[in-house]
């Protein structure tokens, strides 16, 4: 199990110095004050990565408890949320929003394309008496990706809350929090950032702060109660114990893109995205999407006679590489590519698309040329 060569849209390789720092020795996080400061200073360090002066928080669970717990946290018993649908896991906060008694208001749009203004803002001009919104940035079973510049300034016109999840582009897609008004932006530790799977990113606005405070009921449970966080730092107290070898190797993932910076990590997913899509359409592949391609995910139709879930048991099975494919209704069409984080490096991309190549190959699809070759003329 651990020879396999993982290239999945997370989670993603982790770098070296990033598995070592979860090995090392750990201290009390419940008494330790020292590590109130460094939770507290990794914590701003994000911030400053995705341009927010609101306050930051990492919660001890993979990044579906952003999801969960920012329903939880902002819903009471009748609440109008607008979802905003343009893919599975966009879709997917309606439950969420029923879950604890909200009236989930969808609007549809293509699973091929980013979201539409033009129709958003229609849709509004009619109907825009909501509590909050919730978005996708990228969604990760097709990595459609949605402009978050437009839409959540439009939201806010209306007095509409934003809730964002970037699980699967933030640190990999240019994303700034404050500039943008998003009230509560998600993210995970097992995608771009490339640690291991585990925390979730939370950043919360003064305004979804106050309306959480100022609920009319009690929100139900307490693990997805984001107002528990409210005081720790003051209090110098976490409200459970927090996962700390975990928080020091995403740490040290953090650390890795400061020192890179993140322009450059931005950068270089763009160049790896656009070289590997150009590459496949030359080869003889058709992309999902039709626009809105994010950097972080490239969903490629796989032809009905090989099938996407026959073509990745082949890749396991022959070469030992994990490639996923997609979820629900595209599980056996749609292979994805998740060059995102450590997975958006030269050597790591060369290496699949090579595999993937003589995979096809050899499963009956003929090529046009050299997937490799054709990657490396568009590569700049």
């Amino acid at each position: 199990m651990n020879n396999k060569i993982v290239y999945t849209p997370g989670p993603t390789n982790v770098s070296e110095n990033v598995r070592q720092a979860r090995s090392i020795k750990t201290t009390n996080p419940d008494i330790d004050l020292d590590f109130v400061e460094f939770y507290k200073e990794t914590c701003d360090t994000i911030g400053s990565v995705i341009k927010t002066k609101n306050d930051v928080y990492l919660l001890g669970g993979e990044g579906i408890l952003g999801l969960e717990a920012a329903c939880a946290s902002l819903i009471e018993k009748g609440d109008r949320v607008l979802v905003i649908d343009n893919g599975i896991f966009g879709n997917g906060f309606k439950d969420f929003v029923s879950m604890y008694g909200g009236e989930a208001v969808i609007f549809s749009q293509s699973y091929k394309n980013s979201i539409n203004i033009d129709e958003l803002k229609k849709f509004l001009e009619e109907d825009n008496n909501f509590k909050f919104a919730t978005i996708v940035h990228c969604d990760t079973p097709t990595g459609v990706l949605n402009d978050l510049g437009v839409i959540c300034p439009l939201l806010k016109k209306y007095n509409i809350l934003t809730v964002v999840d970037s699980v699967a582009a933030m640190f990999g897609e240019k994303l700034l929090v404050d500039e943008w008004k998003i009230d509560i932006a998600l993210g995970g530790s097992q995608k771009a950032l490339s640690a291991q799977p585990g925390l979730t990113i939370v950043s919360l606005s003064k305004e979804a702060k106050s309306l959480i405070k100022n609920r009319k009921t009690n929100i139900i449970g307490f693990y997805c109660n984001l107002s528990i966080w409210d005081n720790y730092y003051k209090d110098k107290h976490f409200p459970y114990t927090m996962p700390i070898s975990d928080i020091l190797s995403l740490r040290k993932a953090v650390d890795n893109i400061m020192e890179e910076n993140i322009e450059n990590v931005i950068n270089r997913h763009a160049k790896i995205a656009e070289a590997t899509r150009k590459a496949l359409l030359e080869y003889g592949l058709e992309l999902f999407l039709e626009s809105g391609f994010s950097n972080t995910v490239t969903a490629v139709k796989i032809p009905k006679e090989i099938g996407a879930l026959n073509l990745v048991n082949y890749i396991l099975n022959k070469y030992n590489v994990v490639i996923g494919t997609s979820l629900g209704g595209y599980k056996n069409s749609l292979l994805r590519l998740g060059h995102m984080g450590e997975n958006a490096r030269l050597e790591k991309i060369i290496y699949v698309l090579n595999i993937l190549d003589k995979s096809l190959s050899n499963l009956g699809f003929k090529g046009n040329g050299c997937l490799v070759n054709l990657f490396n003329k568009y590569y700049e």
